[in-house]
């Protein structure tokens, strides 16, 4: 069996013959592959189902098997598996991914294998739809119900199903069956081409220009082939979407399949709209809020290559692609593509490694492009295509500071109590003449909740989380004290527990700024936007359309409200806490806040009148401040990227953090003390640590951080695998070793 590439680095695979030995690579995270007989023809990268210790899992052959074994003490693959295949490159994606990231590449193959039941006969379930017909209360967890079904297209759900994708109790689901709200449907249907869609060009947009010339710079890569990356640099409003739209329906007309990615999936609800103006039908969209029959007919339509184009999360990447031409990263900068649950990966970083290996074209899209991007531009790795105007003549809106060291915000009365206010006198005047014009406003806050801290002022306690090293931030919807890391909830102390004293509120969340523009503006219709009160696509859509229609007046939220939302009639953007990003212990903490306020800004003046946007902030001469009142982006970035290279931080140098945990301190202590005394010494790096981790408790497991540091060059990957090798790992240990980290508490 011989794998080889040619110039043009395309793979050449023999075939295996029933009874060889084969090499098959598990989804877990502790094996290299363990040999197998094949009991059928097959060859690299084809599925086999095989046992492990008795259990019985869905492998990927990689290779001929080299255990040395005697072959009467090698066990027979159960099948080979007639559902697509995996191409050497991919393989050799697993591997070099591997490599990169210090995942096992069982683990790495574990992402792709995420889907058992594709493999496996539908399961009988007692299935049930949604009565929409039904006479009854919309209560918030019914409408959690509802919109779980039409994330699936009105879907048959298992009781399951519906607990897990719309967060309600089994009882809810008890007592909508009980009323007829939930009908009970005799079995599943299997209709196995039901998302096989036909898409073509409906000419309902034309380009101008600007876009054209982008789109045709794209094209020419696709025609040619091999590997590529664009960089669609556009300001916010430019027509990106409409941009990569075309390179999309360029390379599905070639036969290739093709990935758009985005950071969230609740982001696109208009975004399906454009999709399906633009092509003819709706796409194939993935992510975690799909039932598990949905998943395994999507994962099963992507292996037999019927299913050709998706729109999803950053999971999307490890679908079972077959003849992948073309990838979109979306917000590319956005730093949900990282990882940091099941490994530590960046998905946009993943998606050039595929390409680079398979040889695509890939395109990353932003208007506020990361550093590590602008440094690939600035060597030439990547290639830029700029966007400079808005798409239908609109403009960009004006942004101003209120220095609030001269504007203290006034008090204000709710009820019967008195609260410090935190909108400026300057501010409220501006919402005022907004609303007087008939338009529409947007407060933007980045902390959910009615404030982030409950203290005594007289003894000084606070409420903090049993289970982590986390204050309580108190909601008031819910009248709850609620942990943001973990999800503990419990009930608002009326007196301090230690000194008897009352407690108080301190900070604000967008549930506050809501109370003081209700007391401020009692006949202006609201809307609040987190992830505490959008819990779907759904949800987002309907407040959508209420802006659309004008039934809010005033719209507070989080990040939510930051990326790719369309208001035509919203003219003015008031930031509340403008510094809220800039002081931290990330050494990207200027970037983030700069990319995060752009955005912002970005959704004023989208419409035919010009937008005004209003940062209140007590550091208006801050740097990231300055630069996007005066619109420097790239002045800003070219400082902040000089500031890195002196201090060598990526992308001028790199980064590994390892992050141990254990649910008992001494044993954590220990095992991070023996660590320290084997760590090796580094040409040009160093190791720091151990220190404990910023948030140093998470849900009963305490944590401990290394961070190695080296040349942007620098090979420290297999340093840190040799290195963490060296101490035998507890049981109650936990390692996560995050390259290049994103996050670092």
């Amino acid at each position: 069996m011989i794998i080889e590439k040619n110039k043009k680095n395309k793979y050449f695979i023999g075939m295996f013959k029933s009874g060889d030995i084969v090499k098959v690579l598990i989804p877990n995270v502790i094996n290299a592959g363990y040999d197998y007989r094949l009991n059928a023809n097959a060859e690299i990268g084809n599925f086999v189902r095989v046992t492990v210790m008795n259990r019985q899992y869905i492998g990927v052959i990689i290779g001929v098997g080299d255990s040395g074994l005697d072959e009467s003490k090698i066990k027979s693959v159960i099948e080979v598996c007639n559902l697509g295949k995996m191409s050497a490159a991919d393989i050799d994606w697993i591997y070099k991914m591997s490599e990169w990231t210090l995942m096992m590449p069982g683990a790495v193959l574990r992402l792709i294998l995420n889907v058992p039941d594709a493999f496996n006969a539908l399961k009988m379930e007692q299935l049930y739809k949604y009565n929409f017909d039904a006479p009854a209360k919309m209560t918030n967890s019914r409408q959690s119900v509802a919109d779980a079904f039409q994330s699936n297209d009105n879907d048959a759900m298992s009781i399951g199903d519906i607990t897990n994708i719309a967060h309600v109790s089994n009882s809810v689901v008890k007592t909508m069956i009980k009323n007829g709200i939930l009908i009970q449907t005799d079995s599943r249907e299997i209709i196995d081409n039901r998302f096989i869609y036909k898409y073509f060009d409906t000419g309902a947009v034309k380009l101008n220009d600007e876009q054209q010339n982008a789109a045709n710079s794209i094209a020419n890569a696709i025609d040619s082939g091999g590997f590529s990356v664009y960089l669609l640099d556009g300001i916010t409003g430019s027509g990106k979407t409409q941009v990569y739209f075309d390179s999309v329906l360029r390379a599905y007309n070639t036969g290739k399949s093709i990935l758009l990615m985005m950071p969230e999936i609740a982001l696109t609800a208009q975004f399906m709209d454009r999709f399906e103006k633009r092509f003819g039908a709706k796409p194939v969209v993935w992510h975690s809020n799909l039932t598990s029959a949905r998943r395994r007919d999507i994962w099963r339509g992507v292996a037999r290559g019927d299913i050709r184009i998706v729109v999803g999360t950053r999971s999307a990447l490890f679908l079972p692609w077959q003849n992948l031409g073309l990838i979109v990263v979306d917000e590319e900068h956005d730093t949900s593509y990282k990882q940091e649950d099941m490994g530590n990966y960046h998905a946009r970083d993943m998606a050039i490694l595929r390409a680079n290996i398979s040889g695509f074209p890939v395109i990353l899209a932003s208007a506020t492009p990361s550093t590590e991007t602008m440094h690939n531009v600035a060597l030439g790795k990547y290639k830029r295509l700029r966007l400079t105007s808005r798409f239908g003549g609109a403009q960009m809106p004006t942004i101003e500071t209120i220095d609030m060291r001269d504007n203290r915000p006034e008090s204000y009365k709710f009820g019967e109590d008195e609260f410090s206010g935190n909108l400026s006198k300057k501010l409220c005047e501006e919402i005022a003449l907004t609303l007087e014009n008939k338009k529409q406003v947007m407060l933007f806050i980045n902390r959910r909740g009615f404030a982030p801290i409950v203290q005594c002022k007289k003894c000084g306690w606070v409420a903090q989380c049993p289970d982590c090293s986390m204050s309580l931030n108190y909601h008031k919807h819910i009248n709850k004290l609620v942990c943001h890391m973990c999800g503990h909830m419990e009930n608002v102390p009326t007196i301090c527990p230690q000194c008897k004293n009352n407690v108080s509120t301190r900070g604000a969340g967008l549930e506050k700024i809501e109370q003081e523009i209700n007391a401020k503006f009692p006949n202006a219709k609201t809307a609040l936007v987190s992830s505490d009160t959008i819990m779907s696509r759904q949800a987002l859509e309907r407040l959508v359309h209420k802006m659309e229609n004008g039934e809010i007046d005033i719209i507070i939220g989080t990040q939510i409200l930051a990326k790719g939302h369309h208001f035509p009639n919203l003219t003015l953007v008031g930031v509340v806490d403008a510094d809220m990003g800039l002081f931290g212990t990330d050494f990207r903490a200027g970037e983030h806040t700069f990319q995060q306020l752009f955005q912002v800004a970005g959704r004023a003046g989208r419409g035919d009148f010009p937008g005004r946007v209003l940062l209140q902030t007590y550091q208006p001469e801050n740097p990231v401040i300055r630069a996007i009142c005066a619109g420097d982006r790239d002045e800003f970035m070219a400082s902040d990227m000089e500031s890195r290279r002196a201090a060598q931080m990526p992308p001028f140098g790199q980064l590994i953090a390892i992050i141990v945990e254990s649910d008992k301190e001494t044993t954590l202590k220990k095992y991070c003390d023996a660590l320290a005394n084997v760590a090796p010494q580094l040409n040009g790096g160093r190791i720091m640590g151990p220190i404990a981790a910023q948030i140093y408790q998470i849900r009963n497991w305490y944590r401990m951080r290394f961070l190695v540091s080296g040349p942007a060059r620098a090979n420290l990957q297999p340093v840190v695998r040799d290195w963490v090798s060296k101490i035998k790992q507890p049981a109650n240990v936990r390692i996560k070793i995050d390259v290049n980290p994103q996050n670092f508490s």
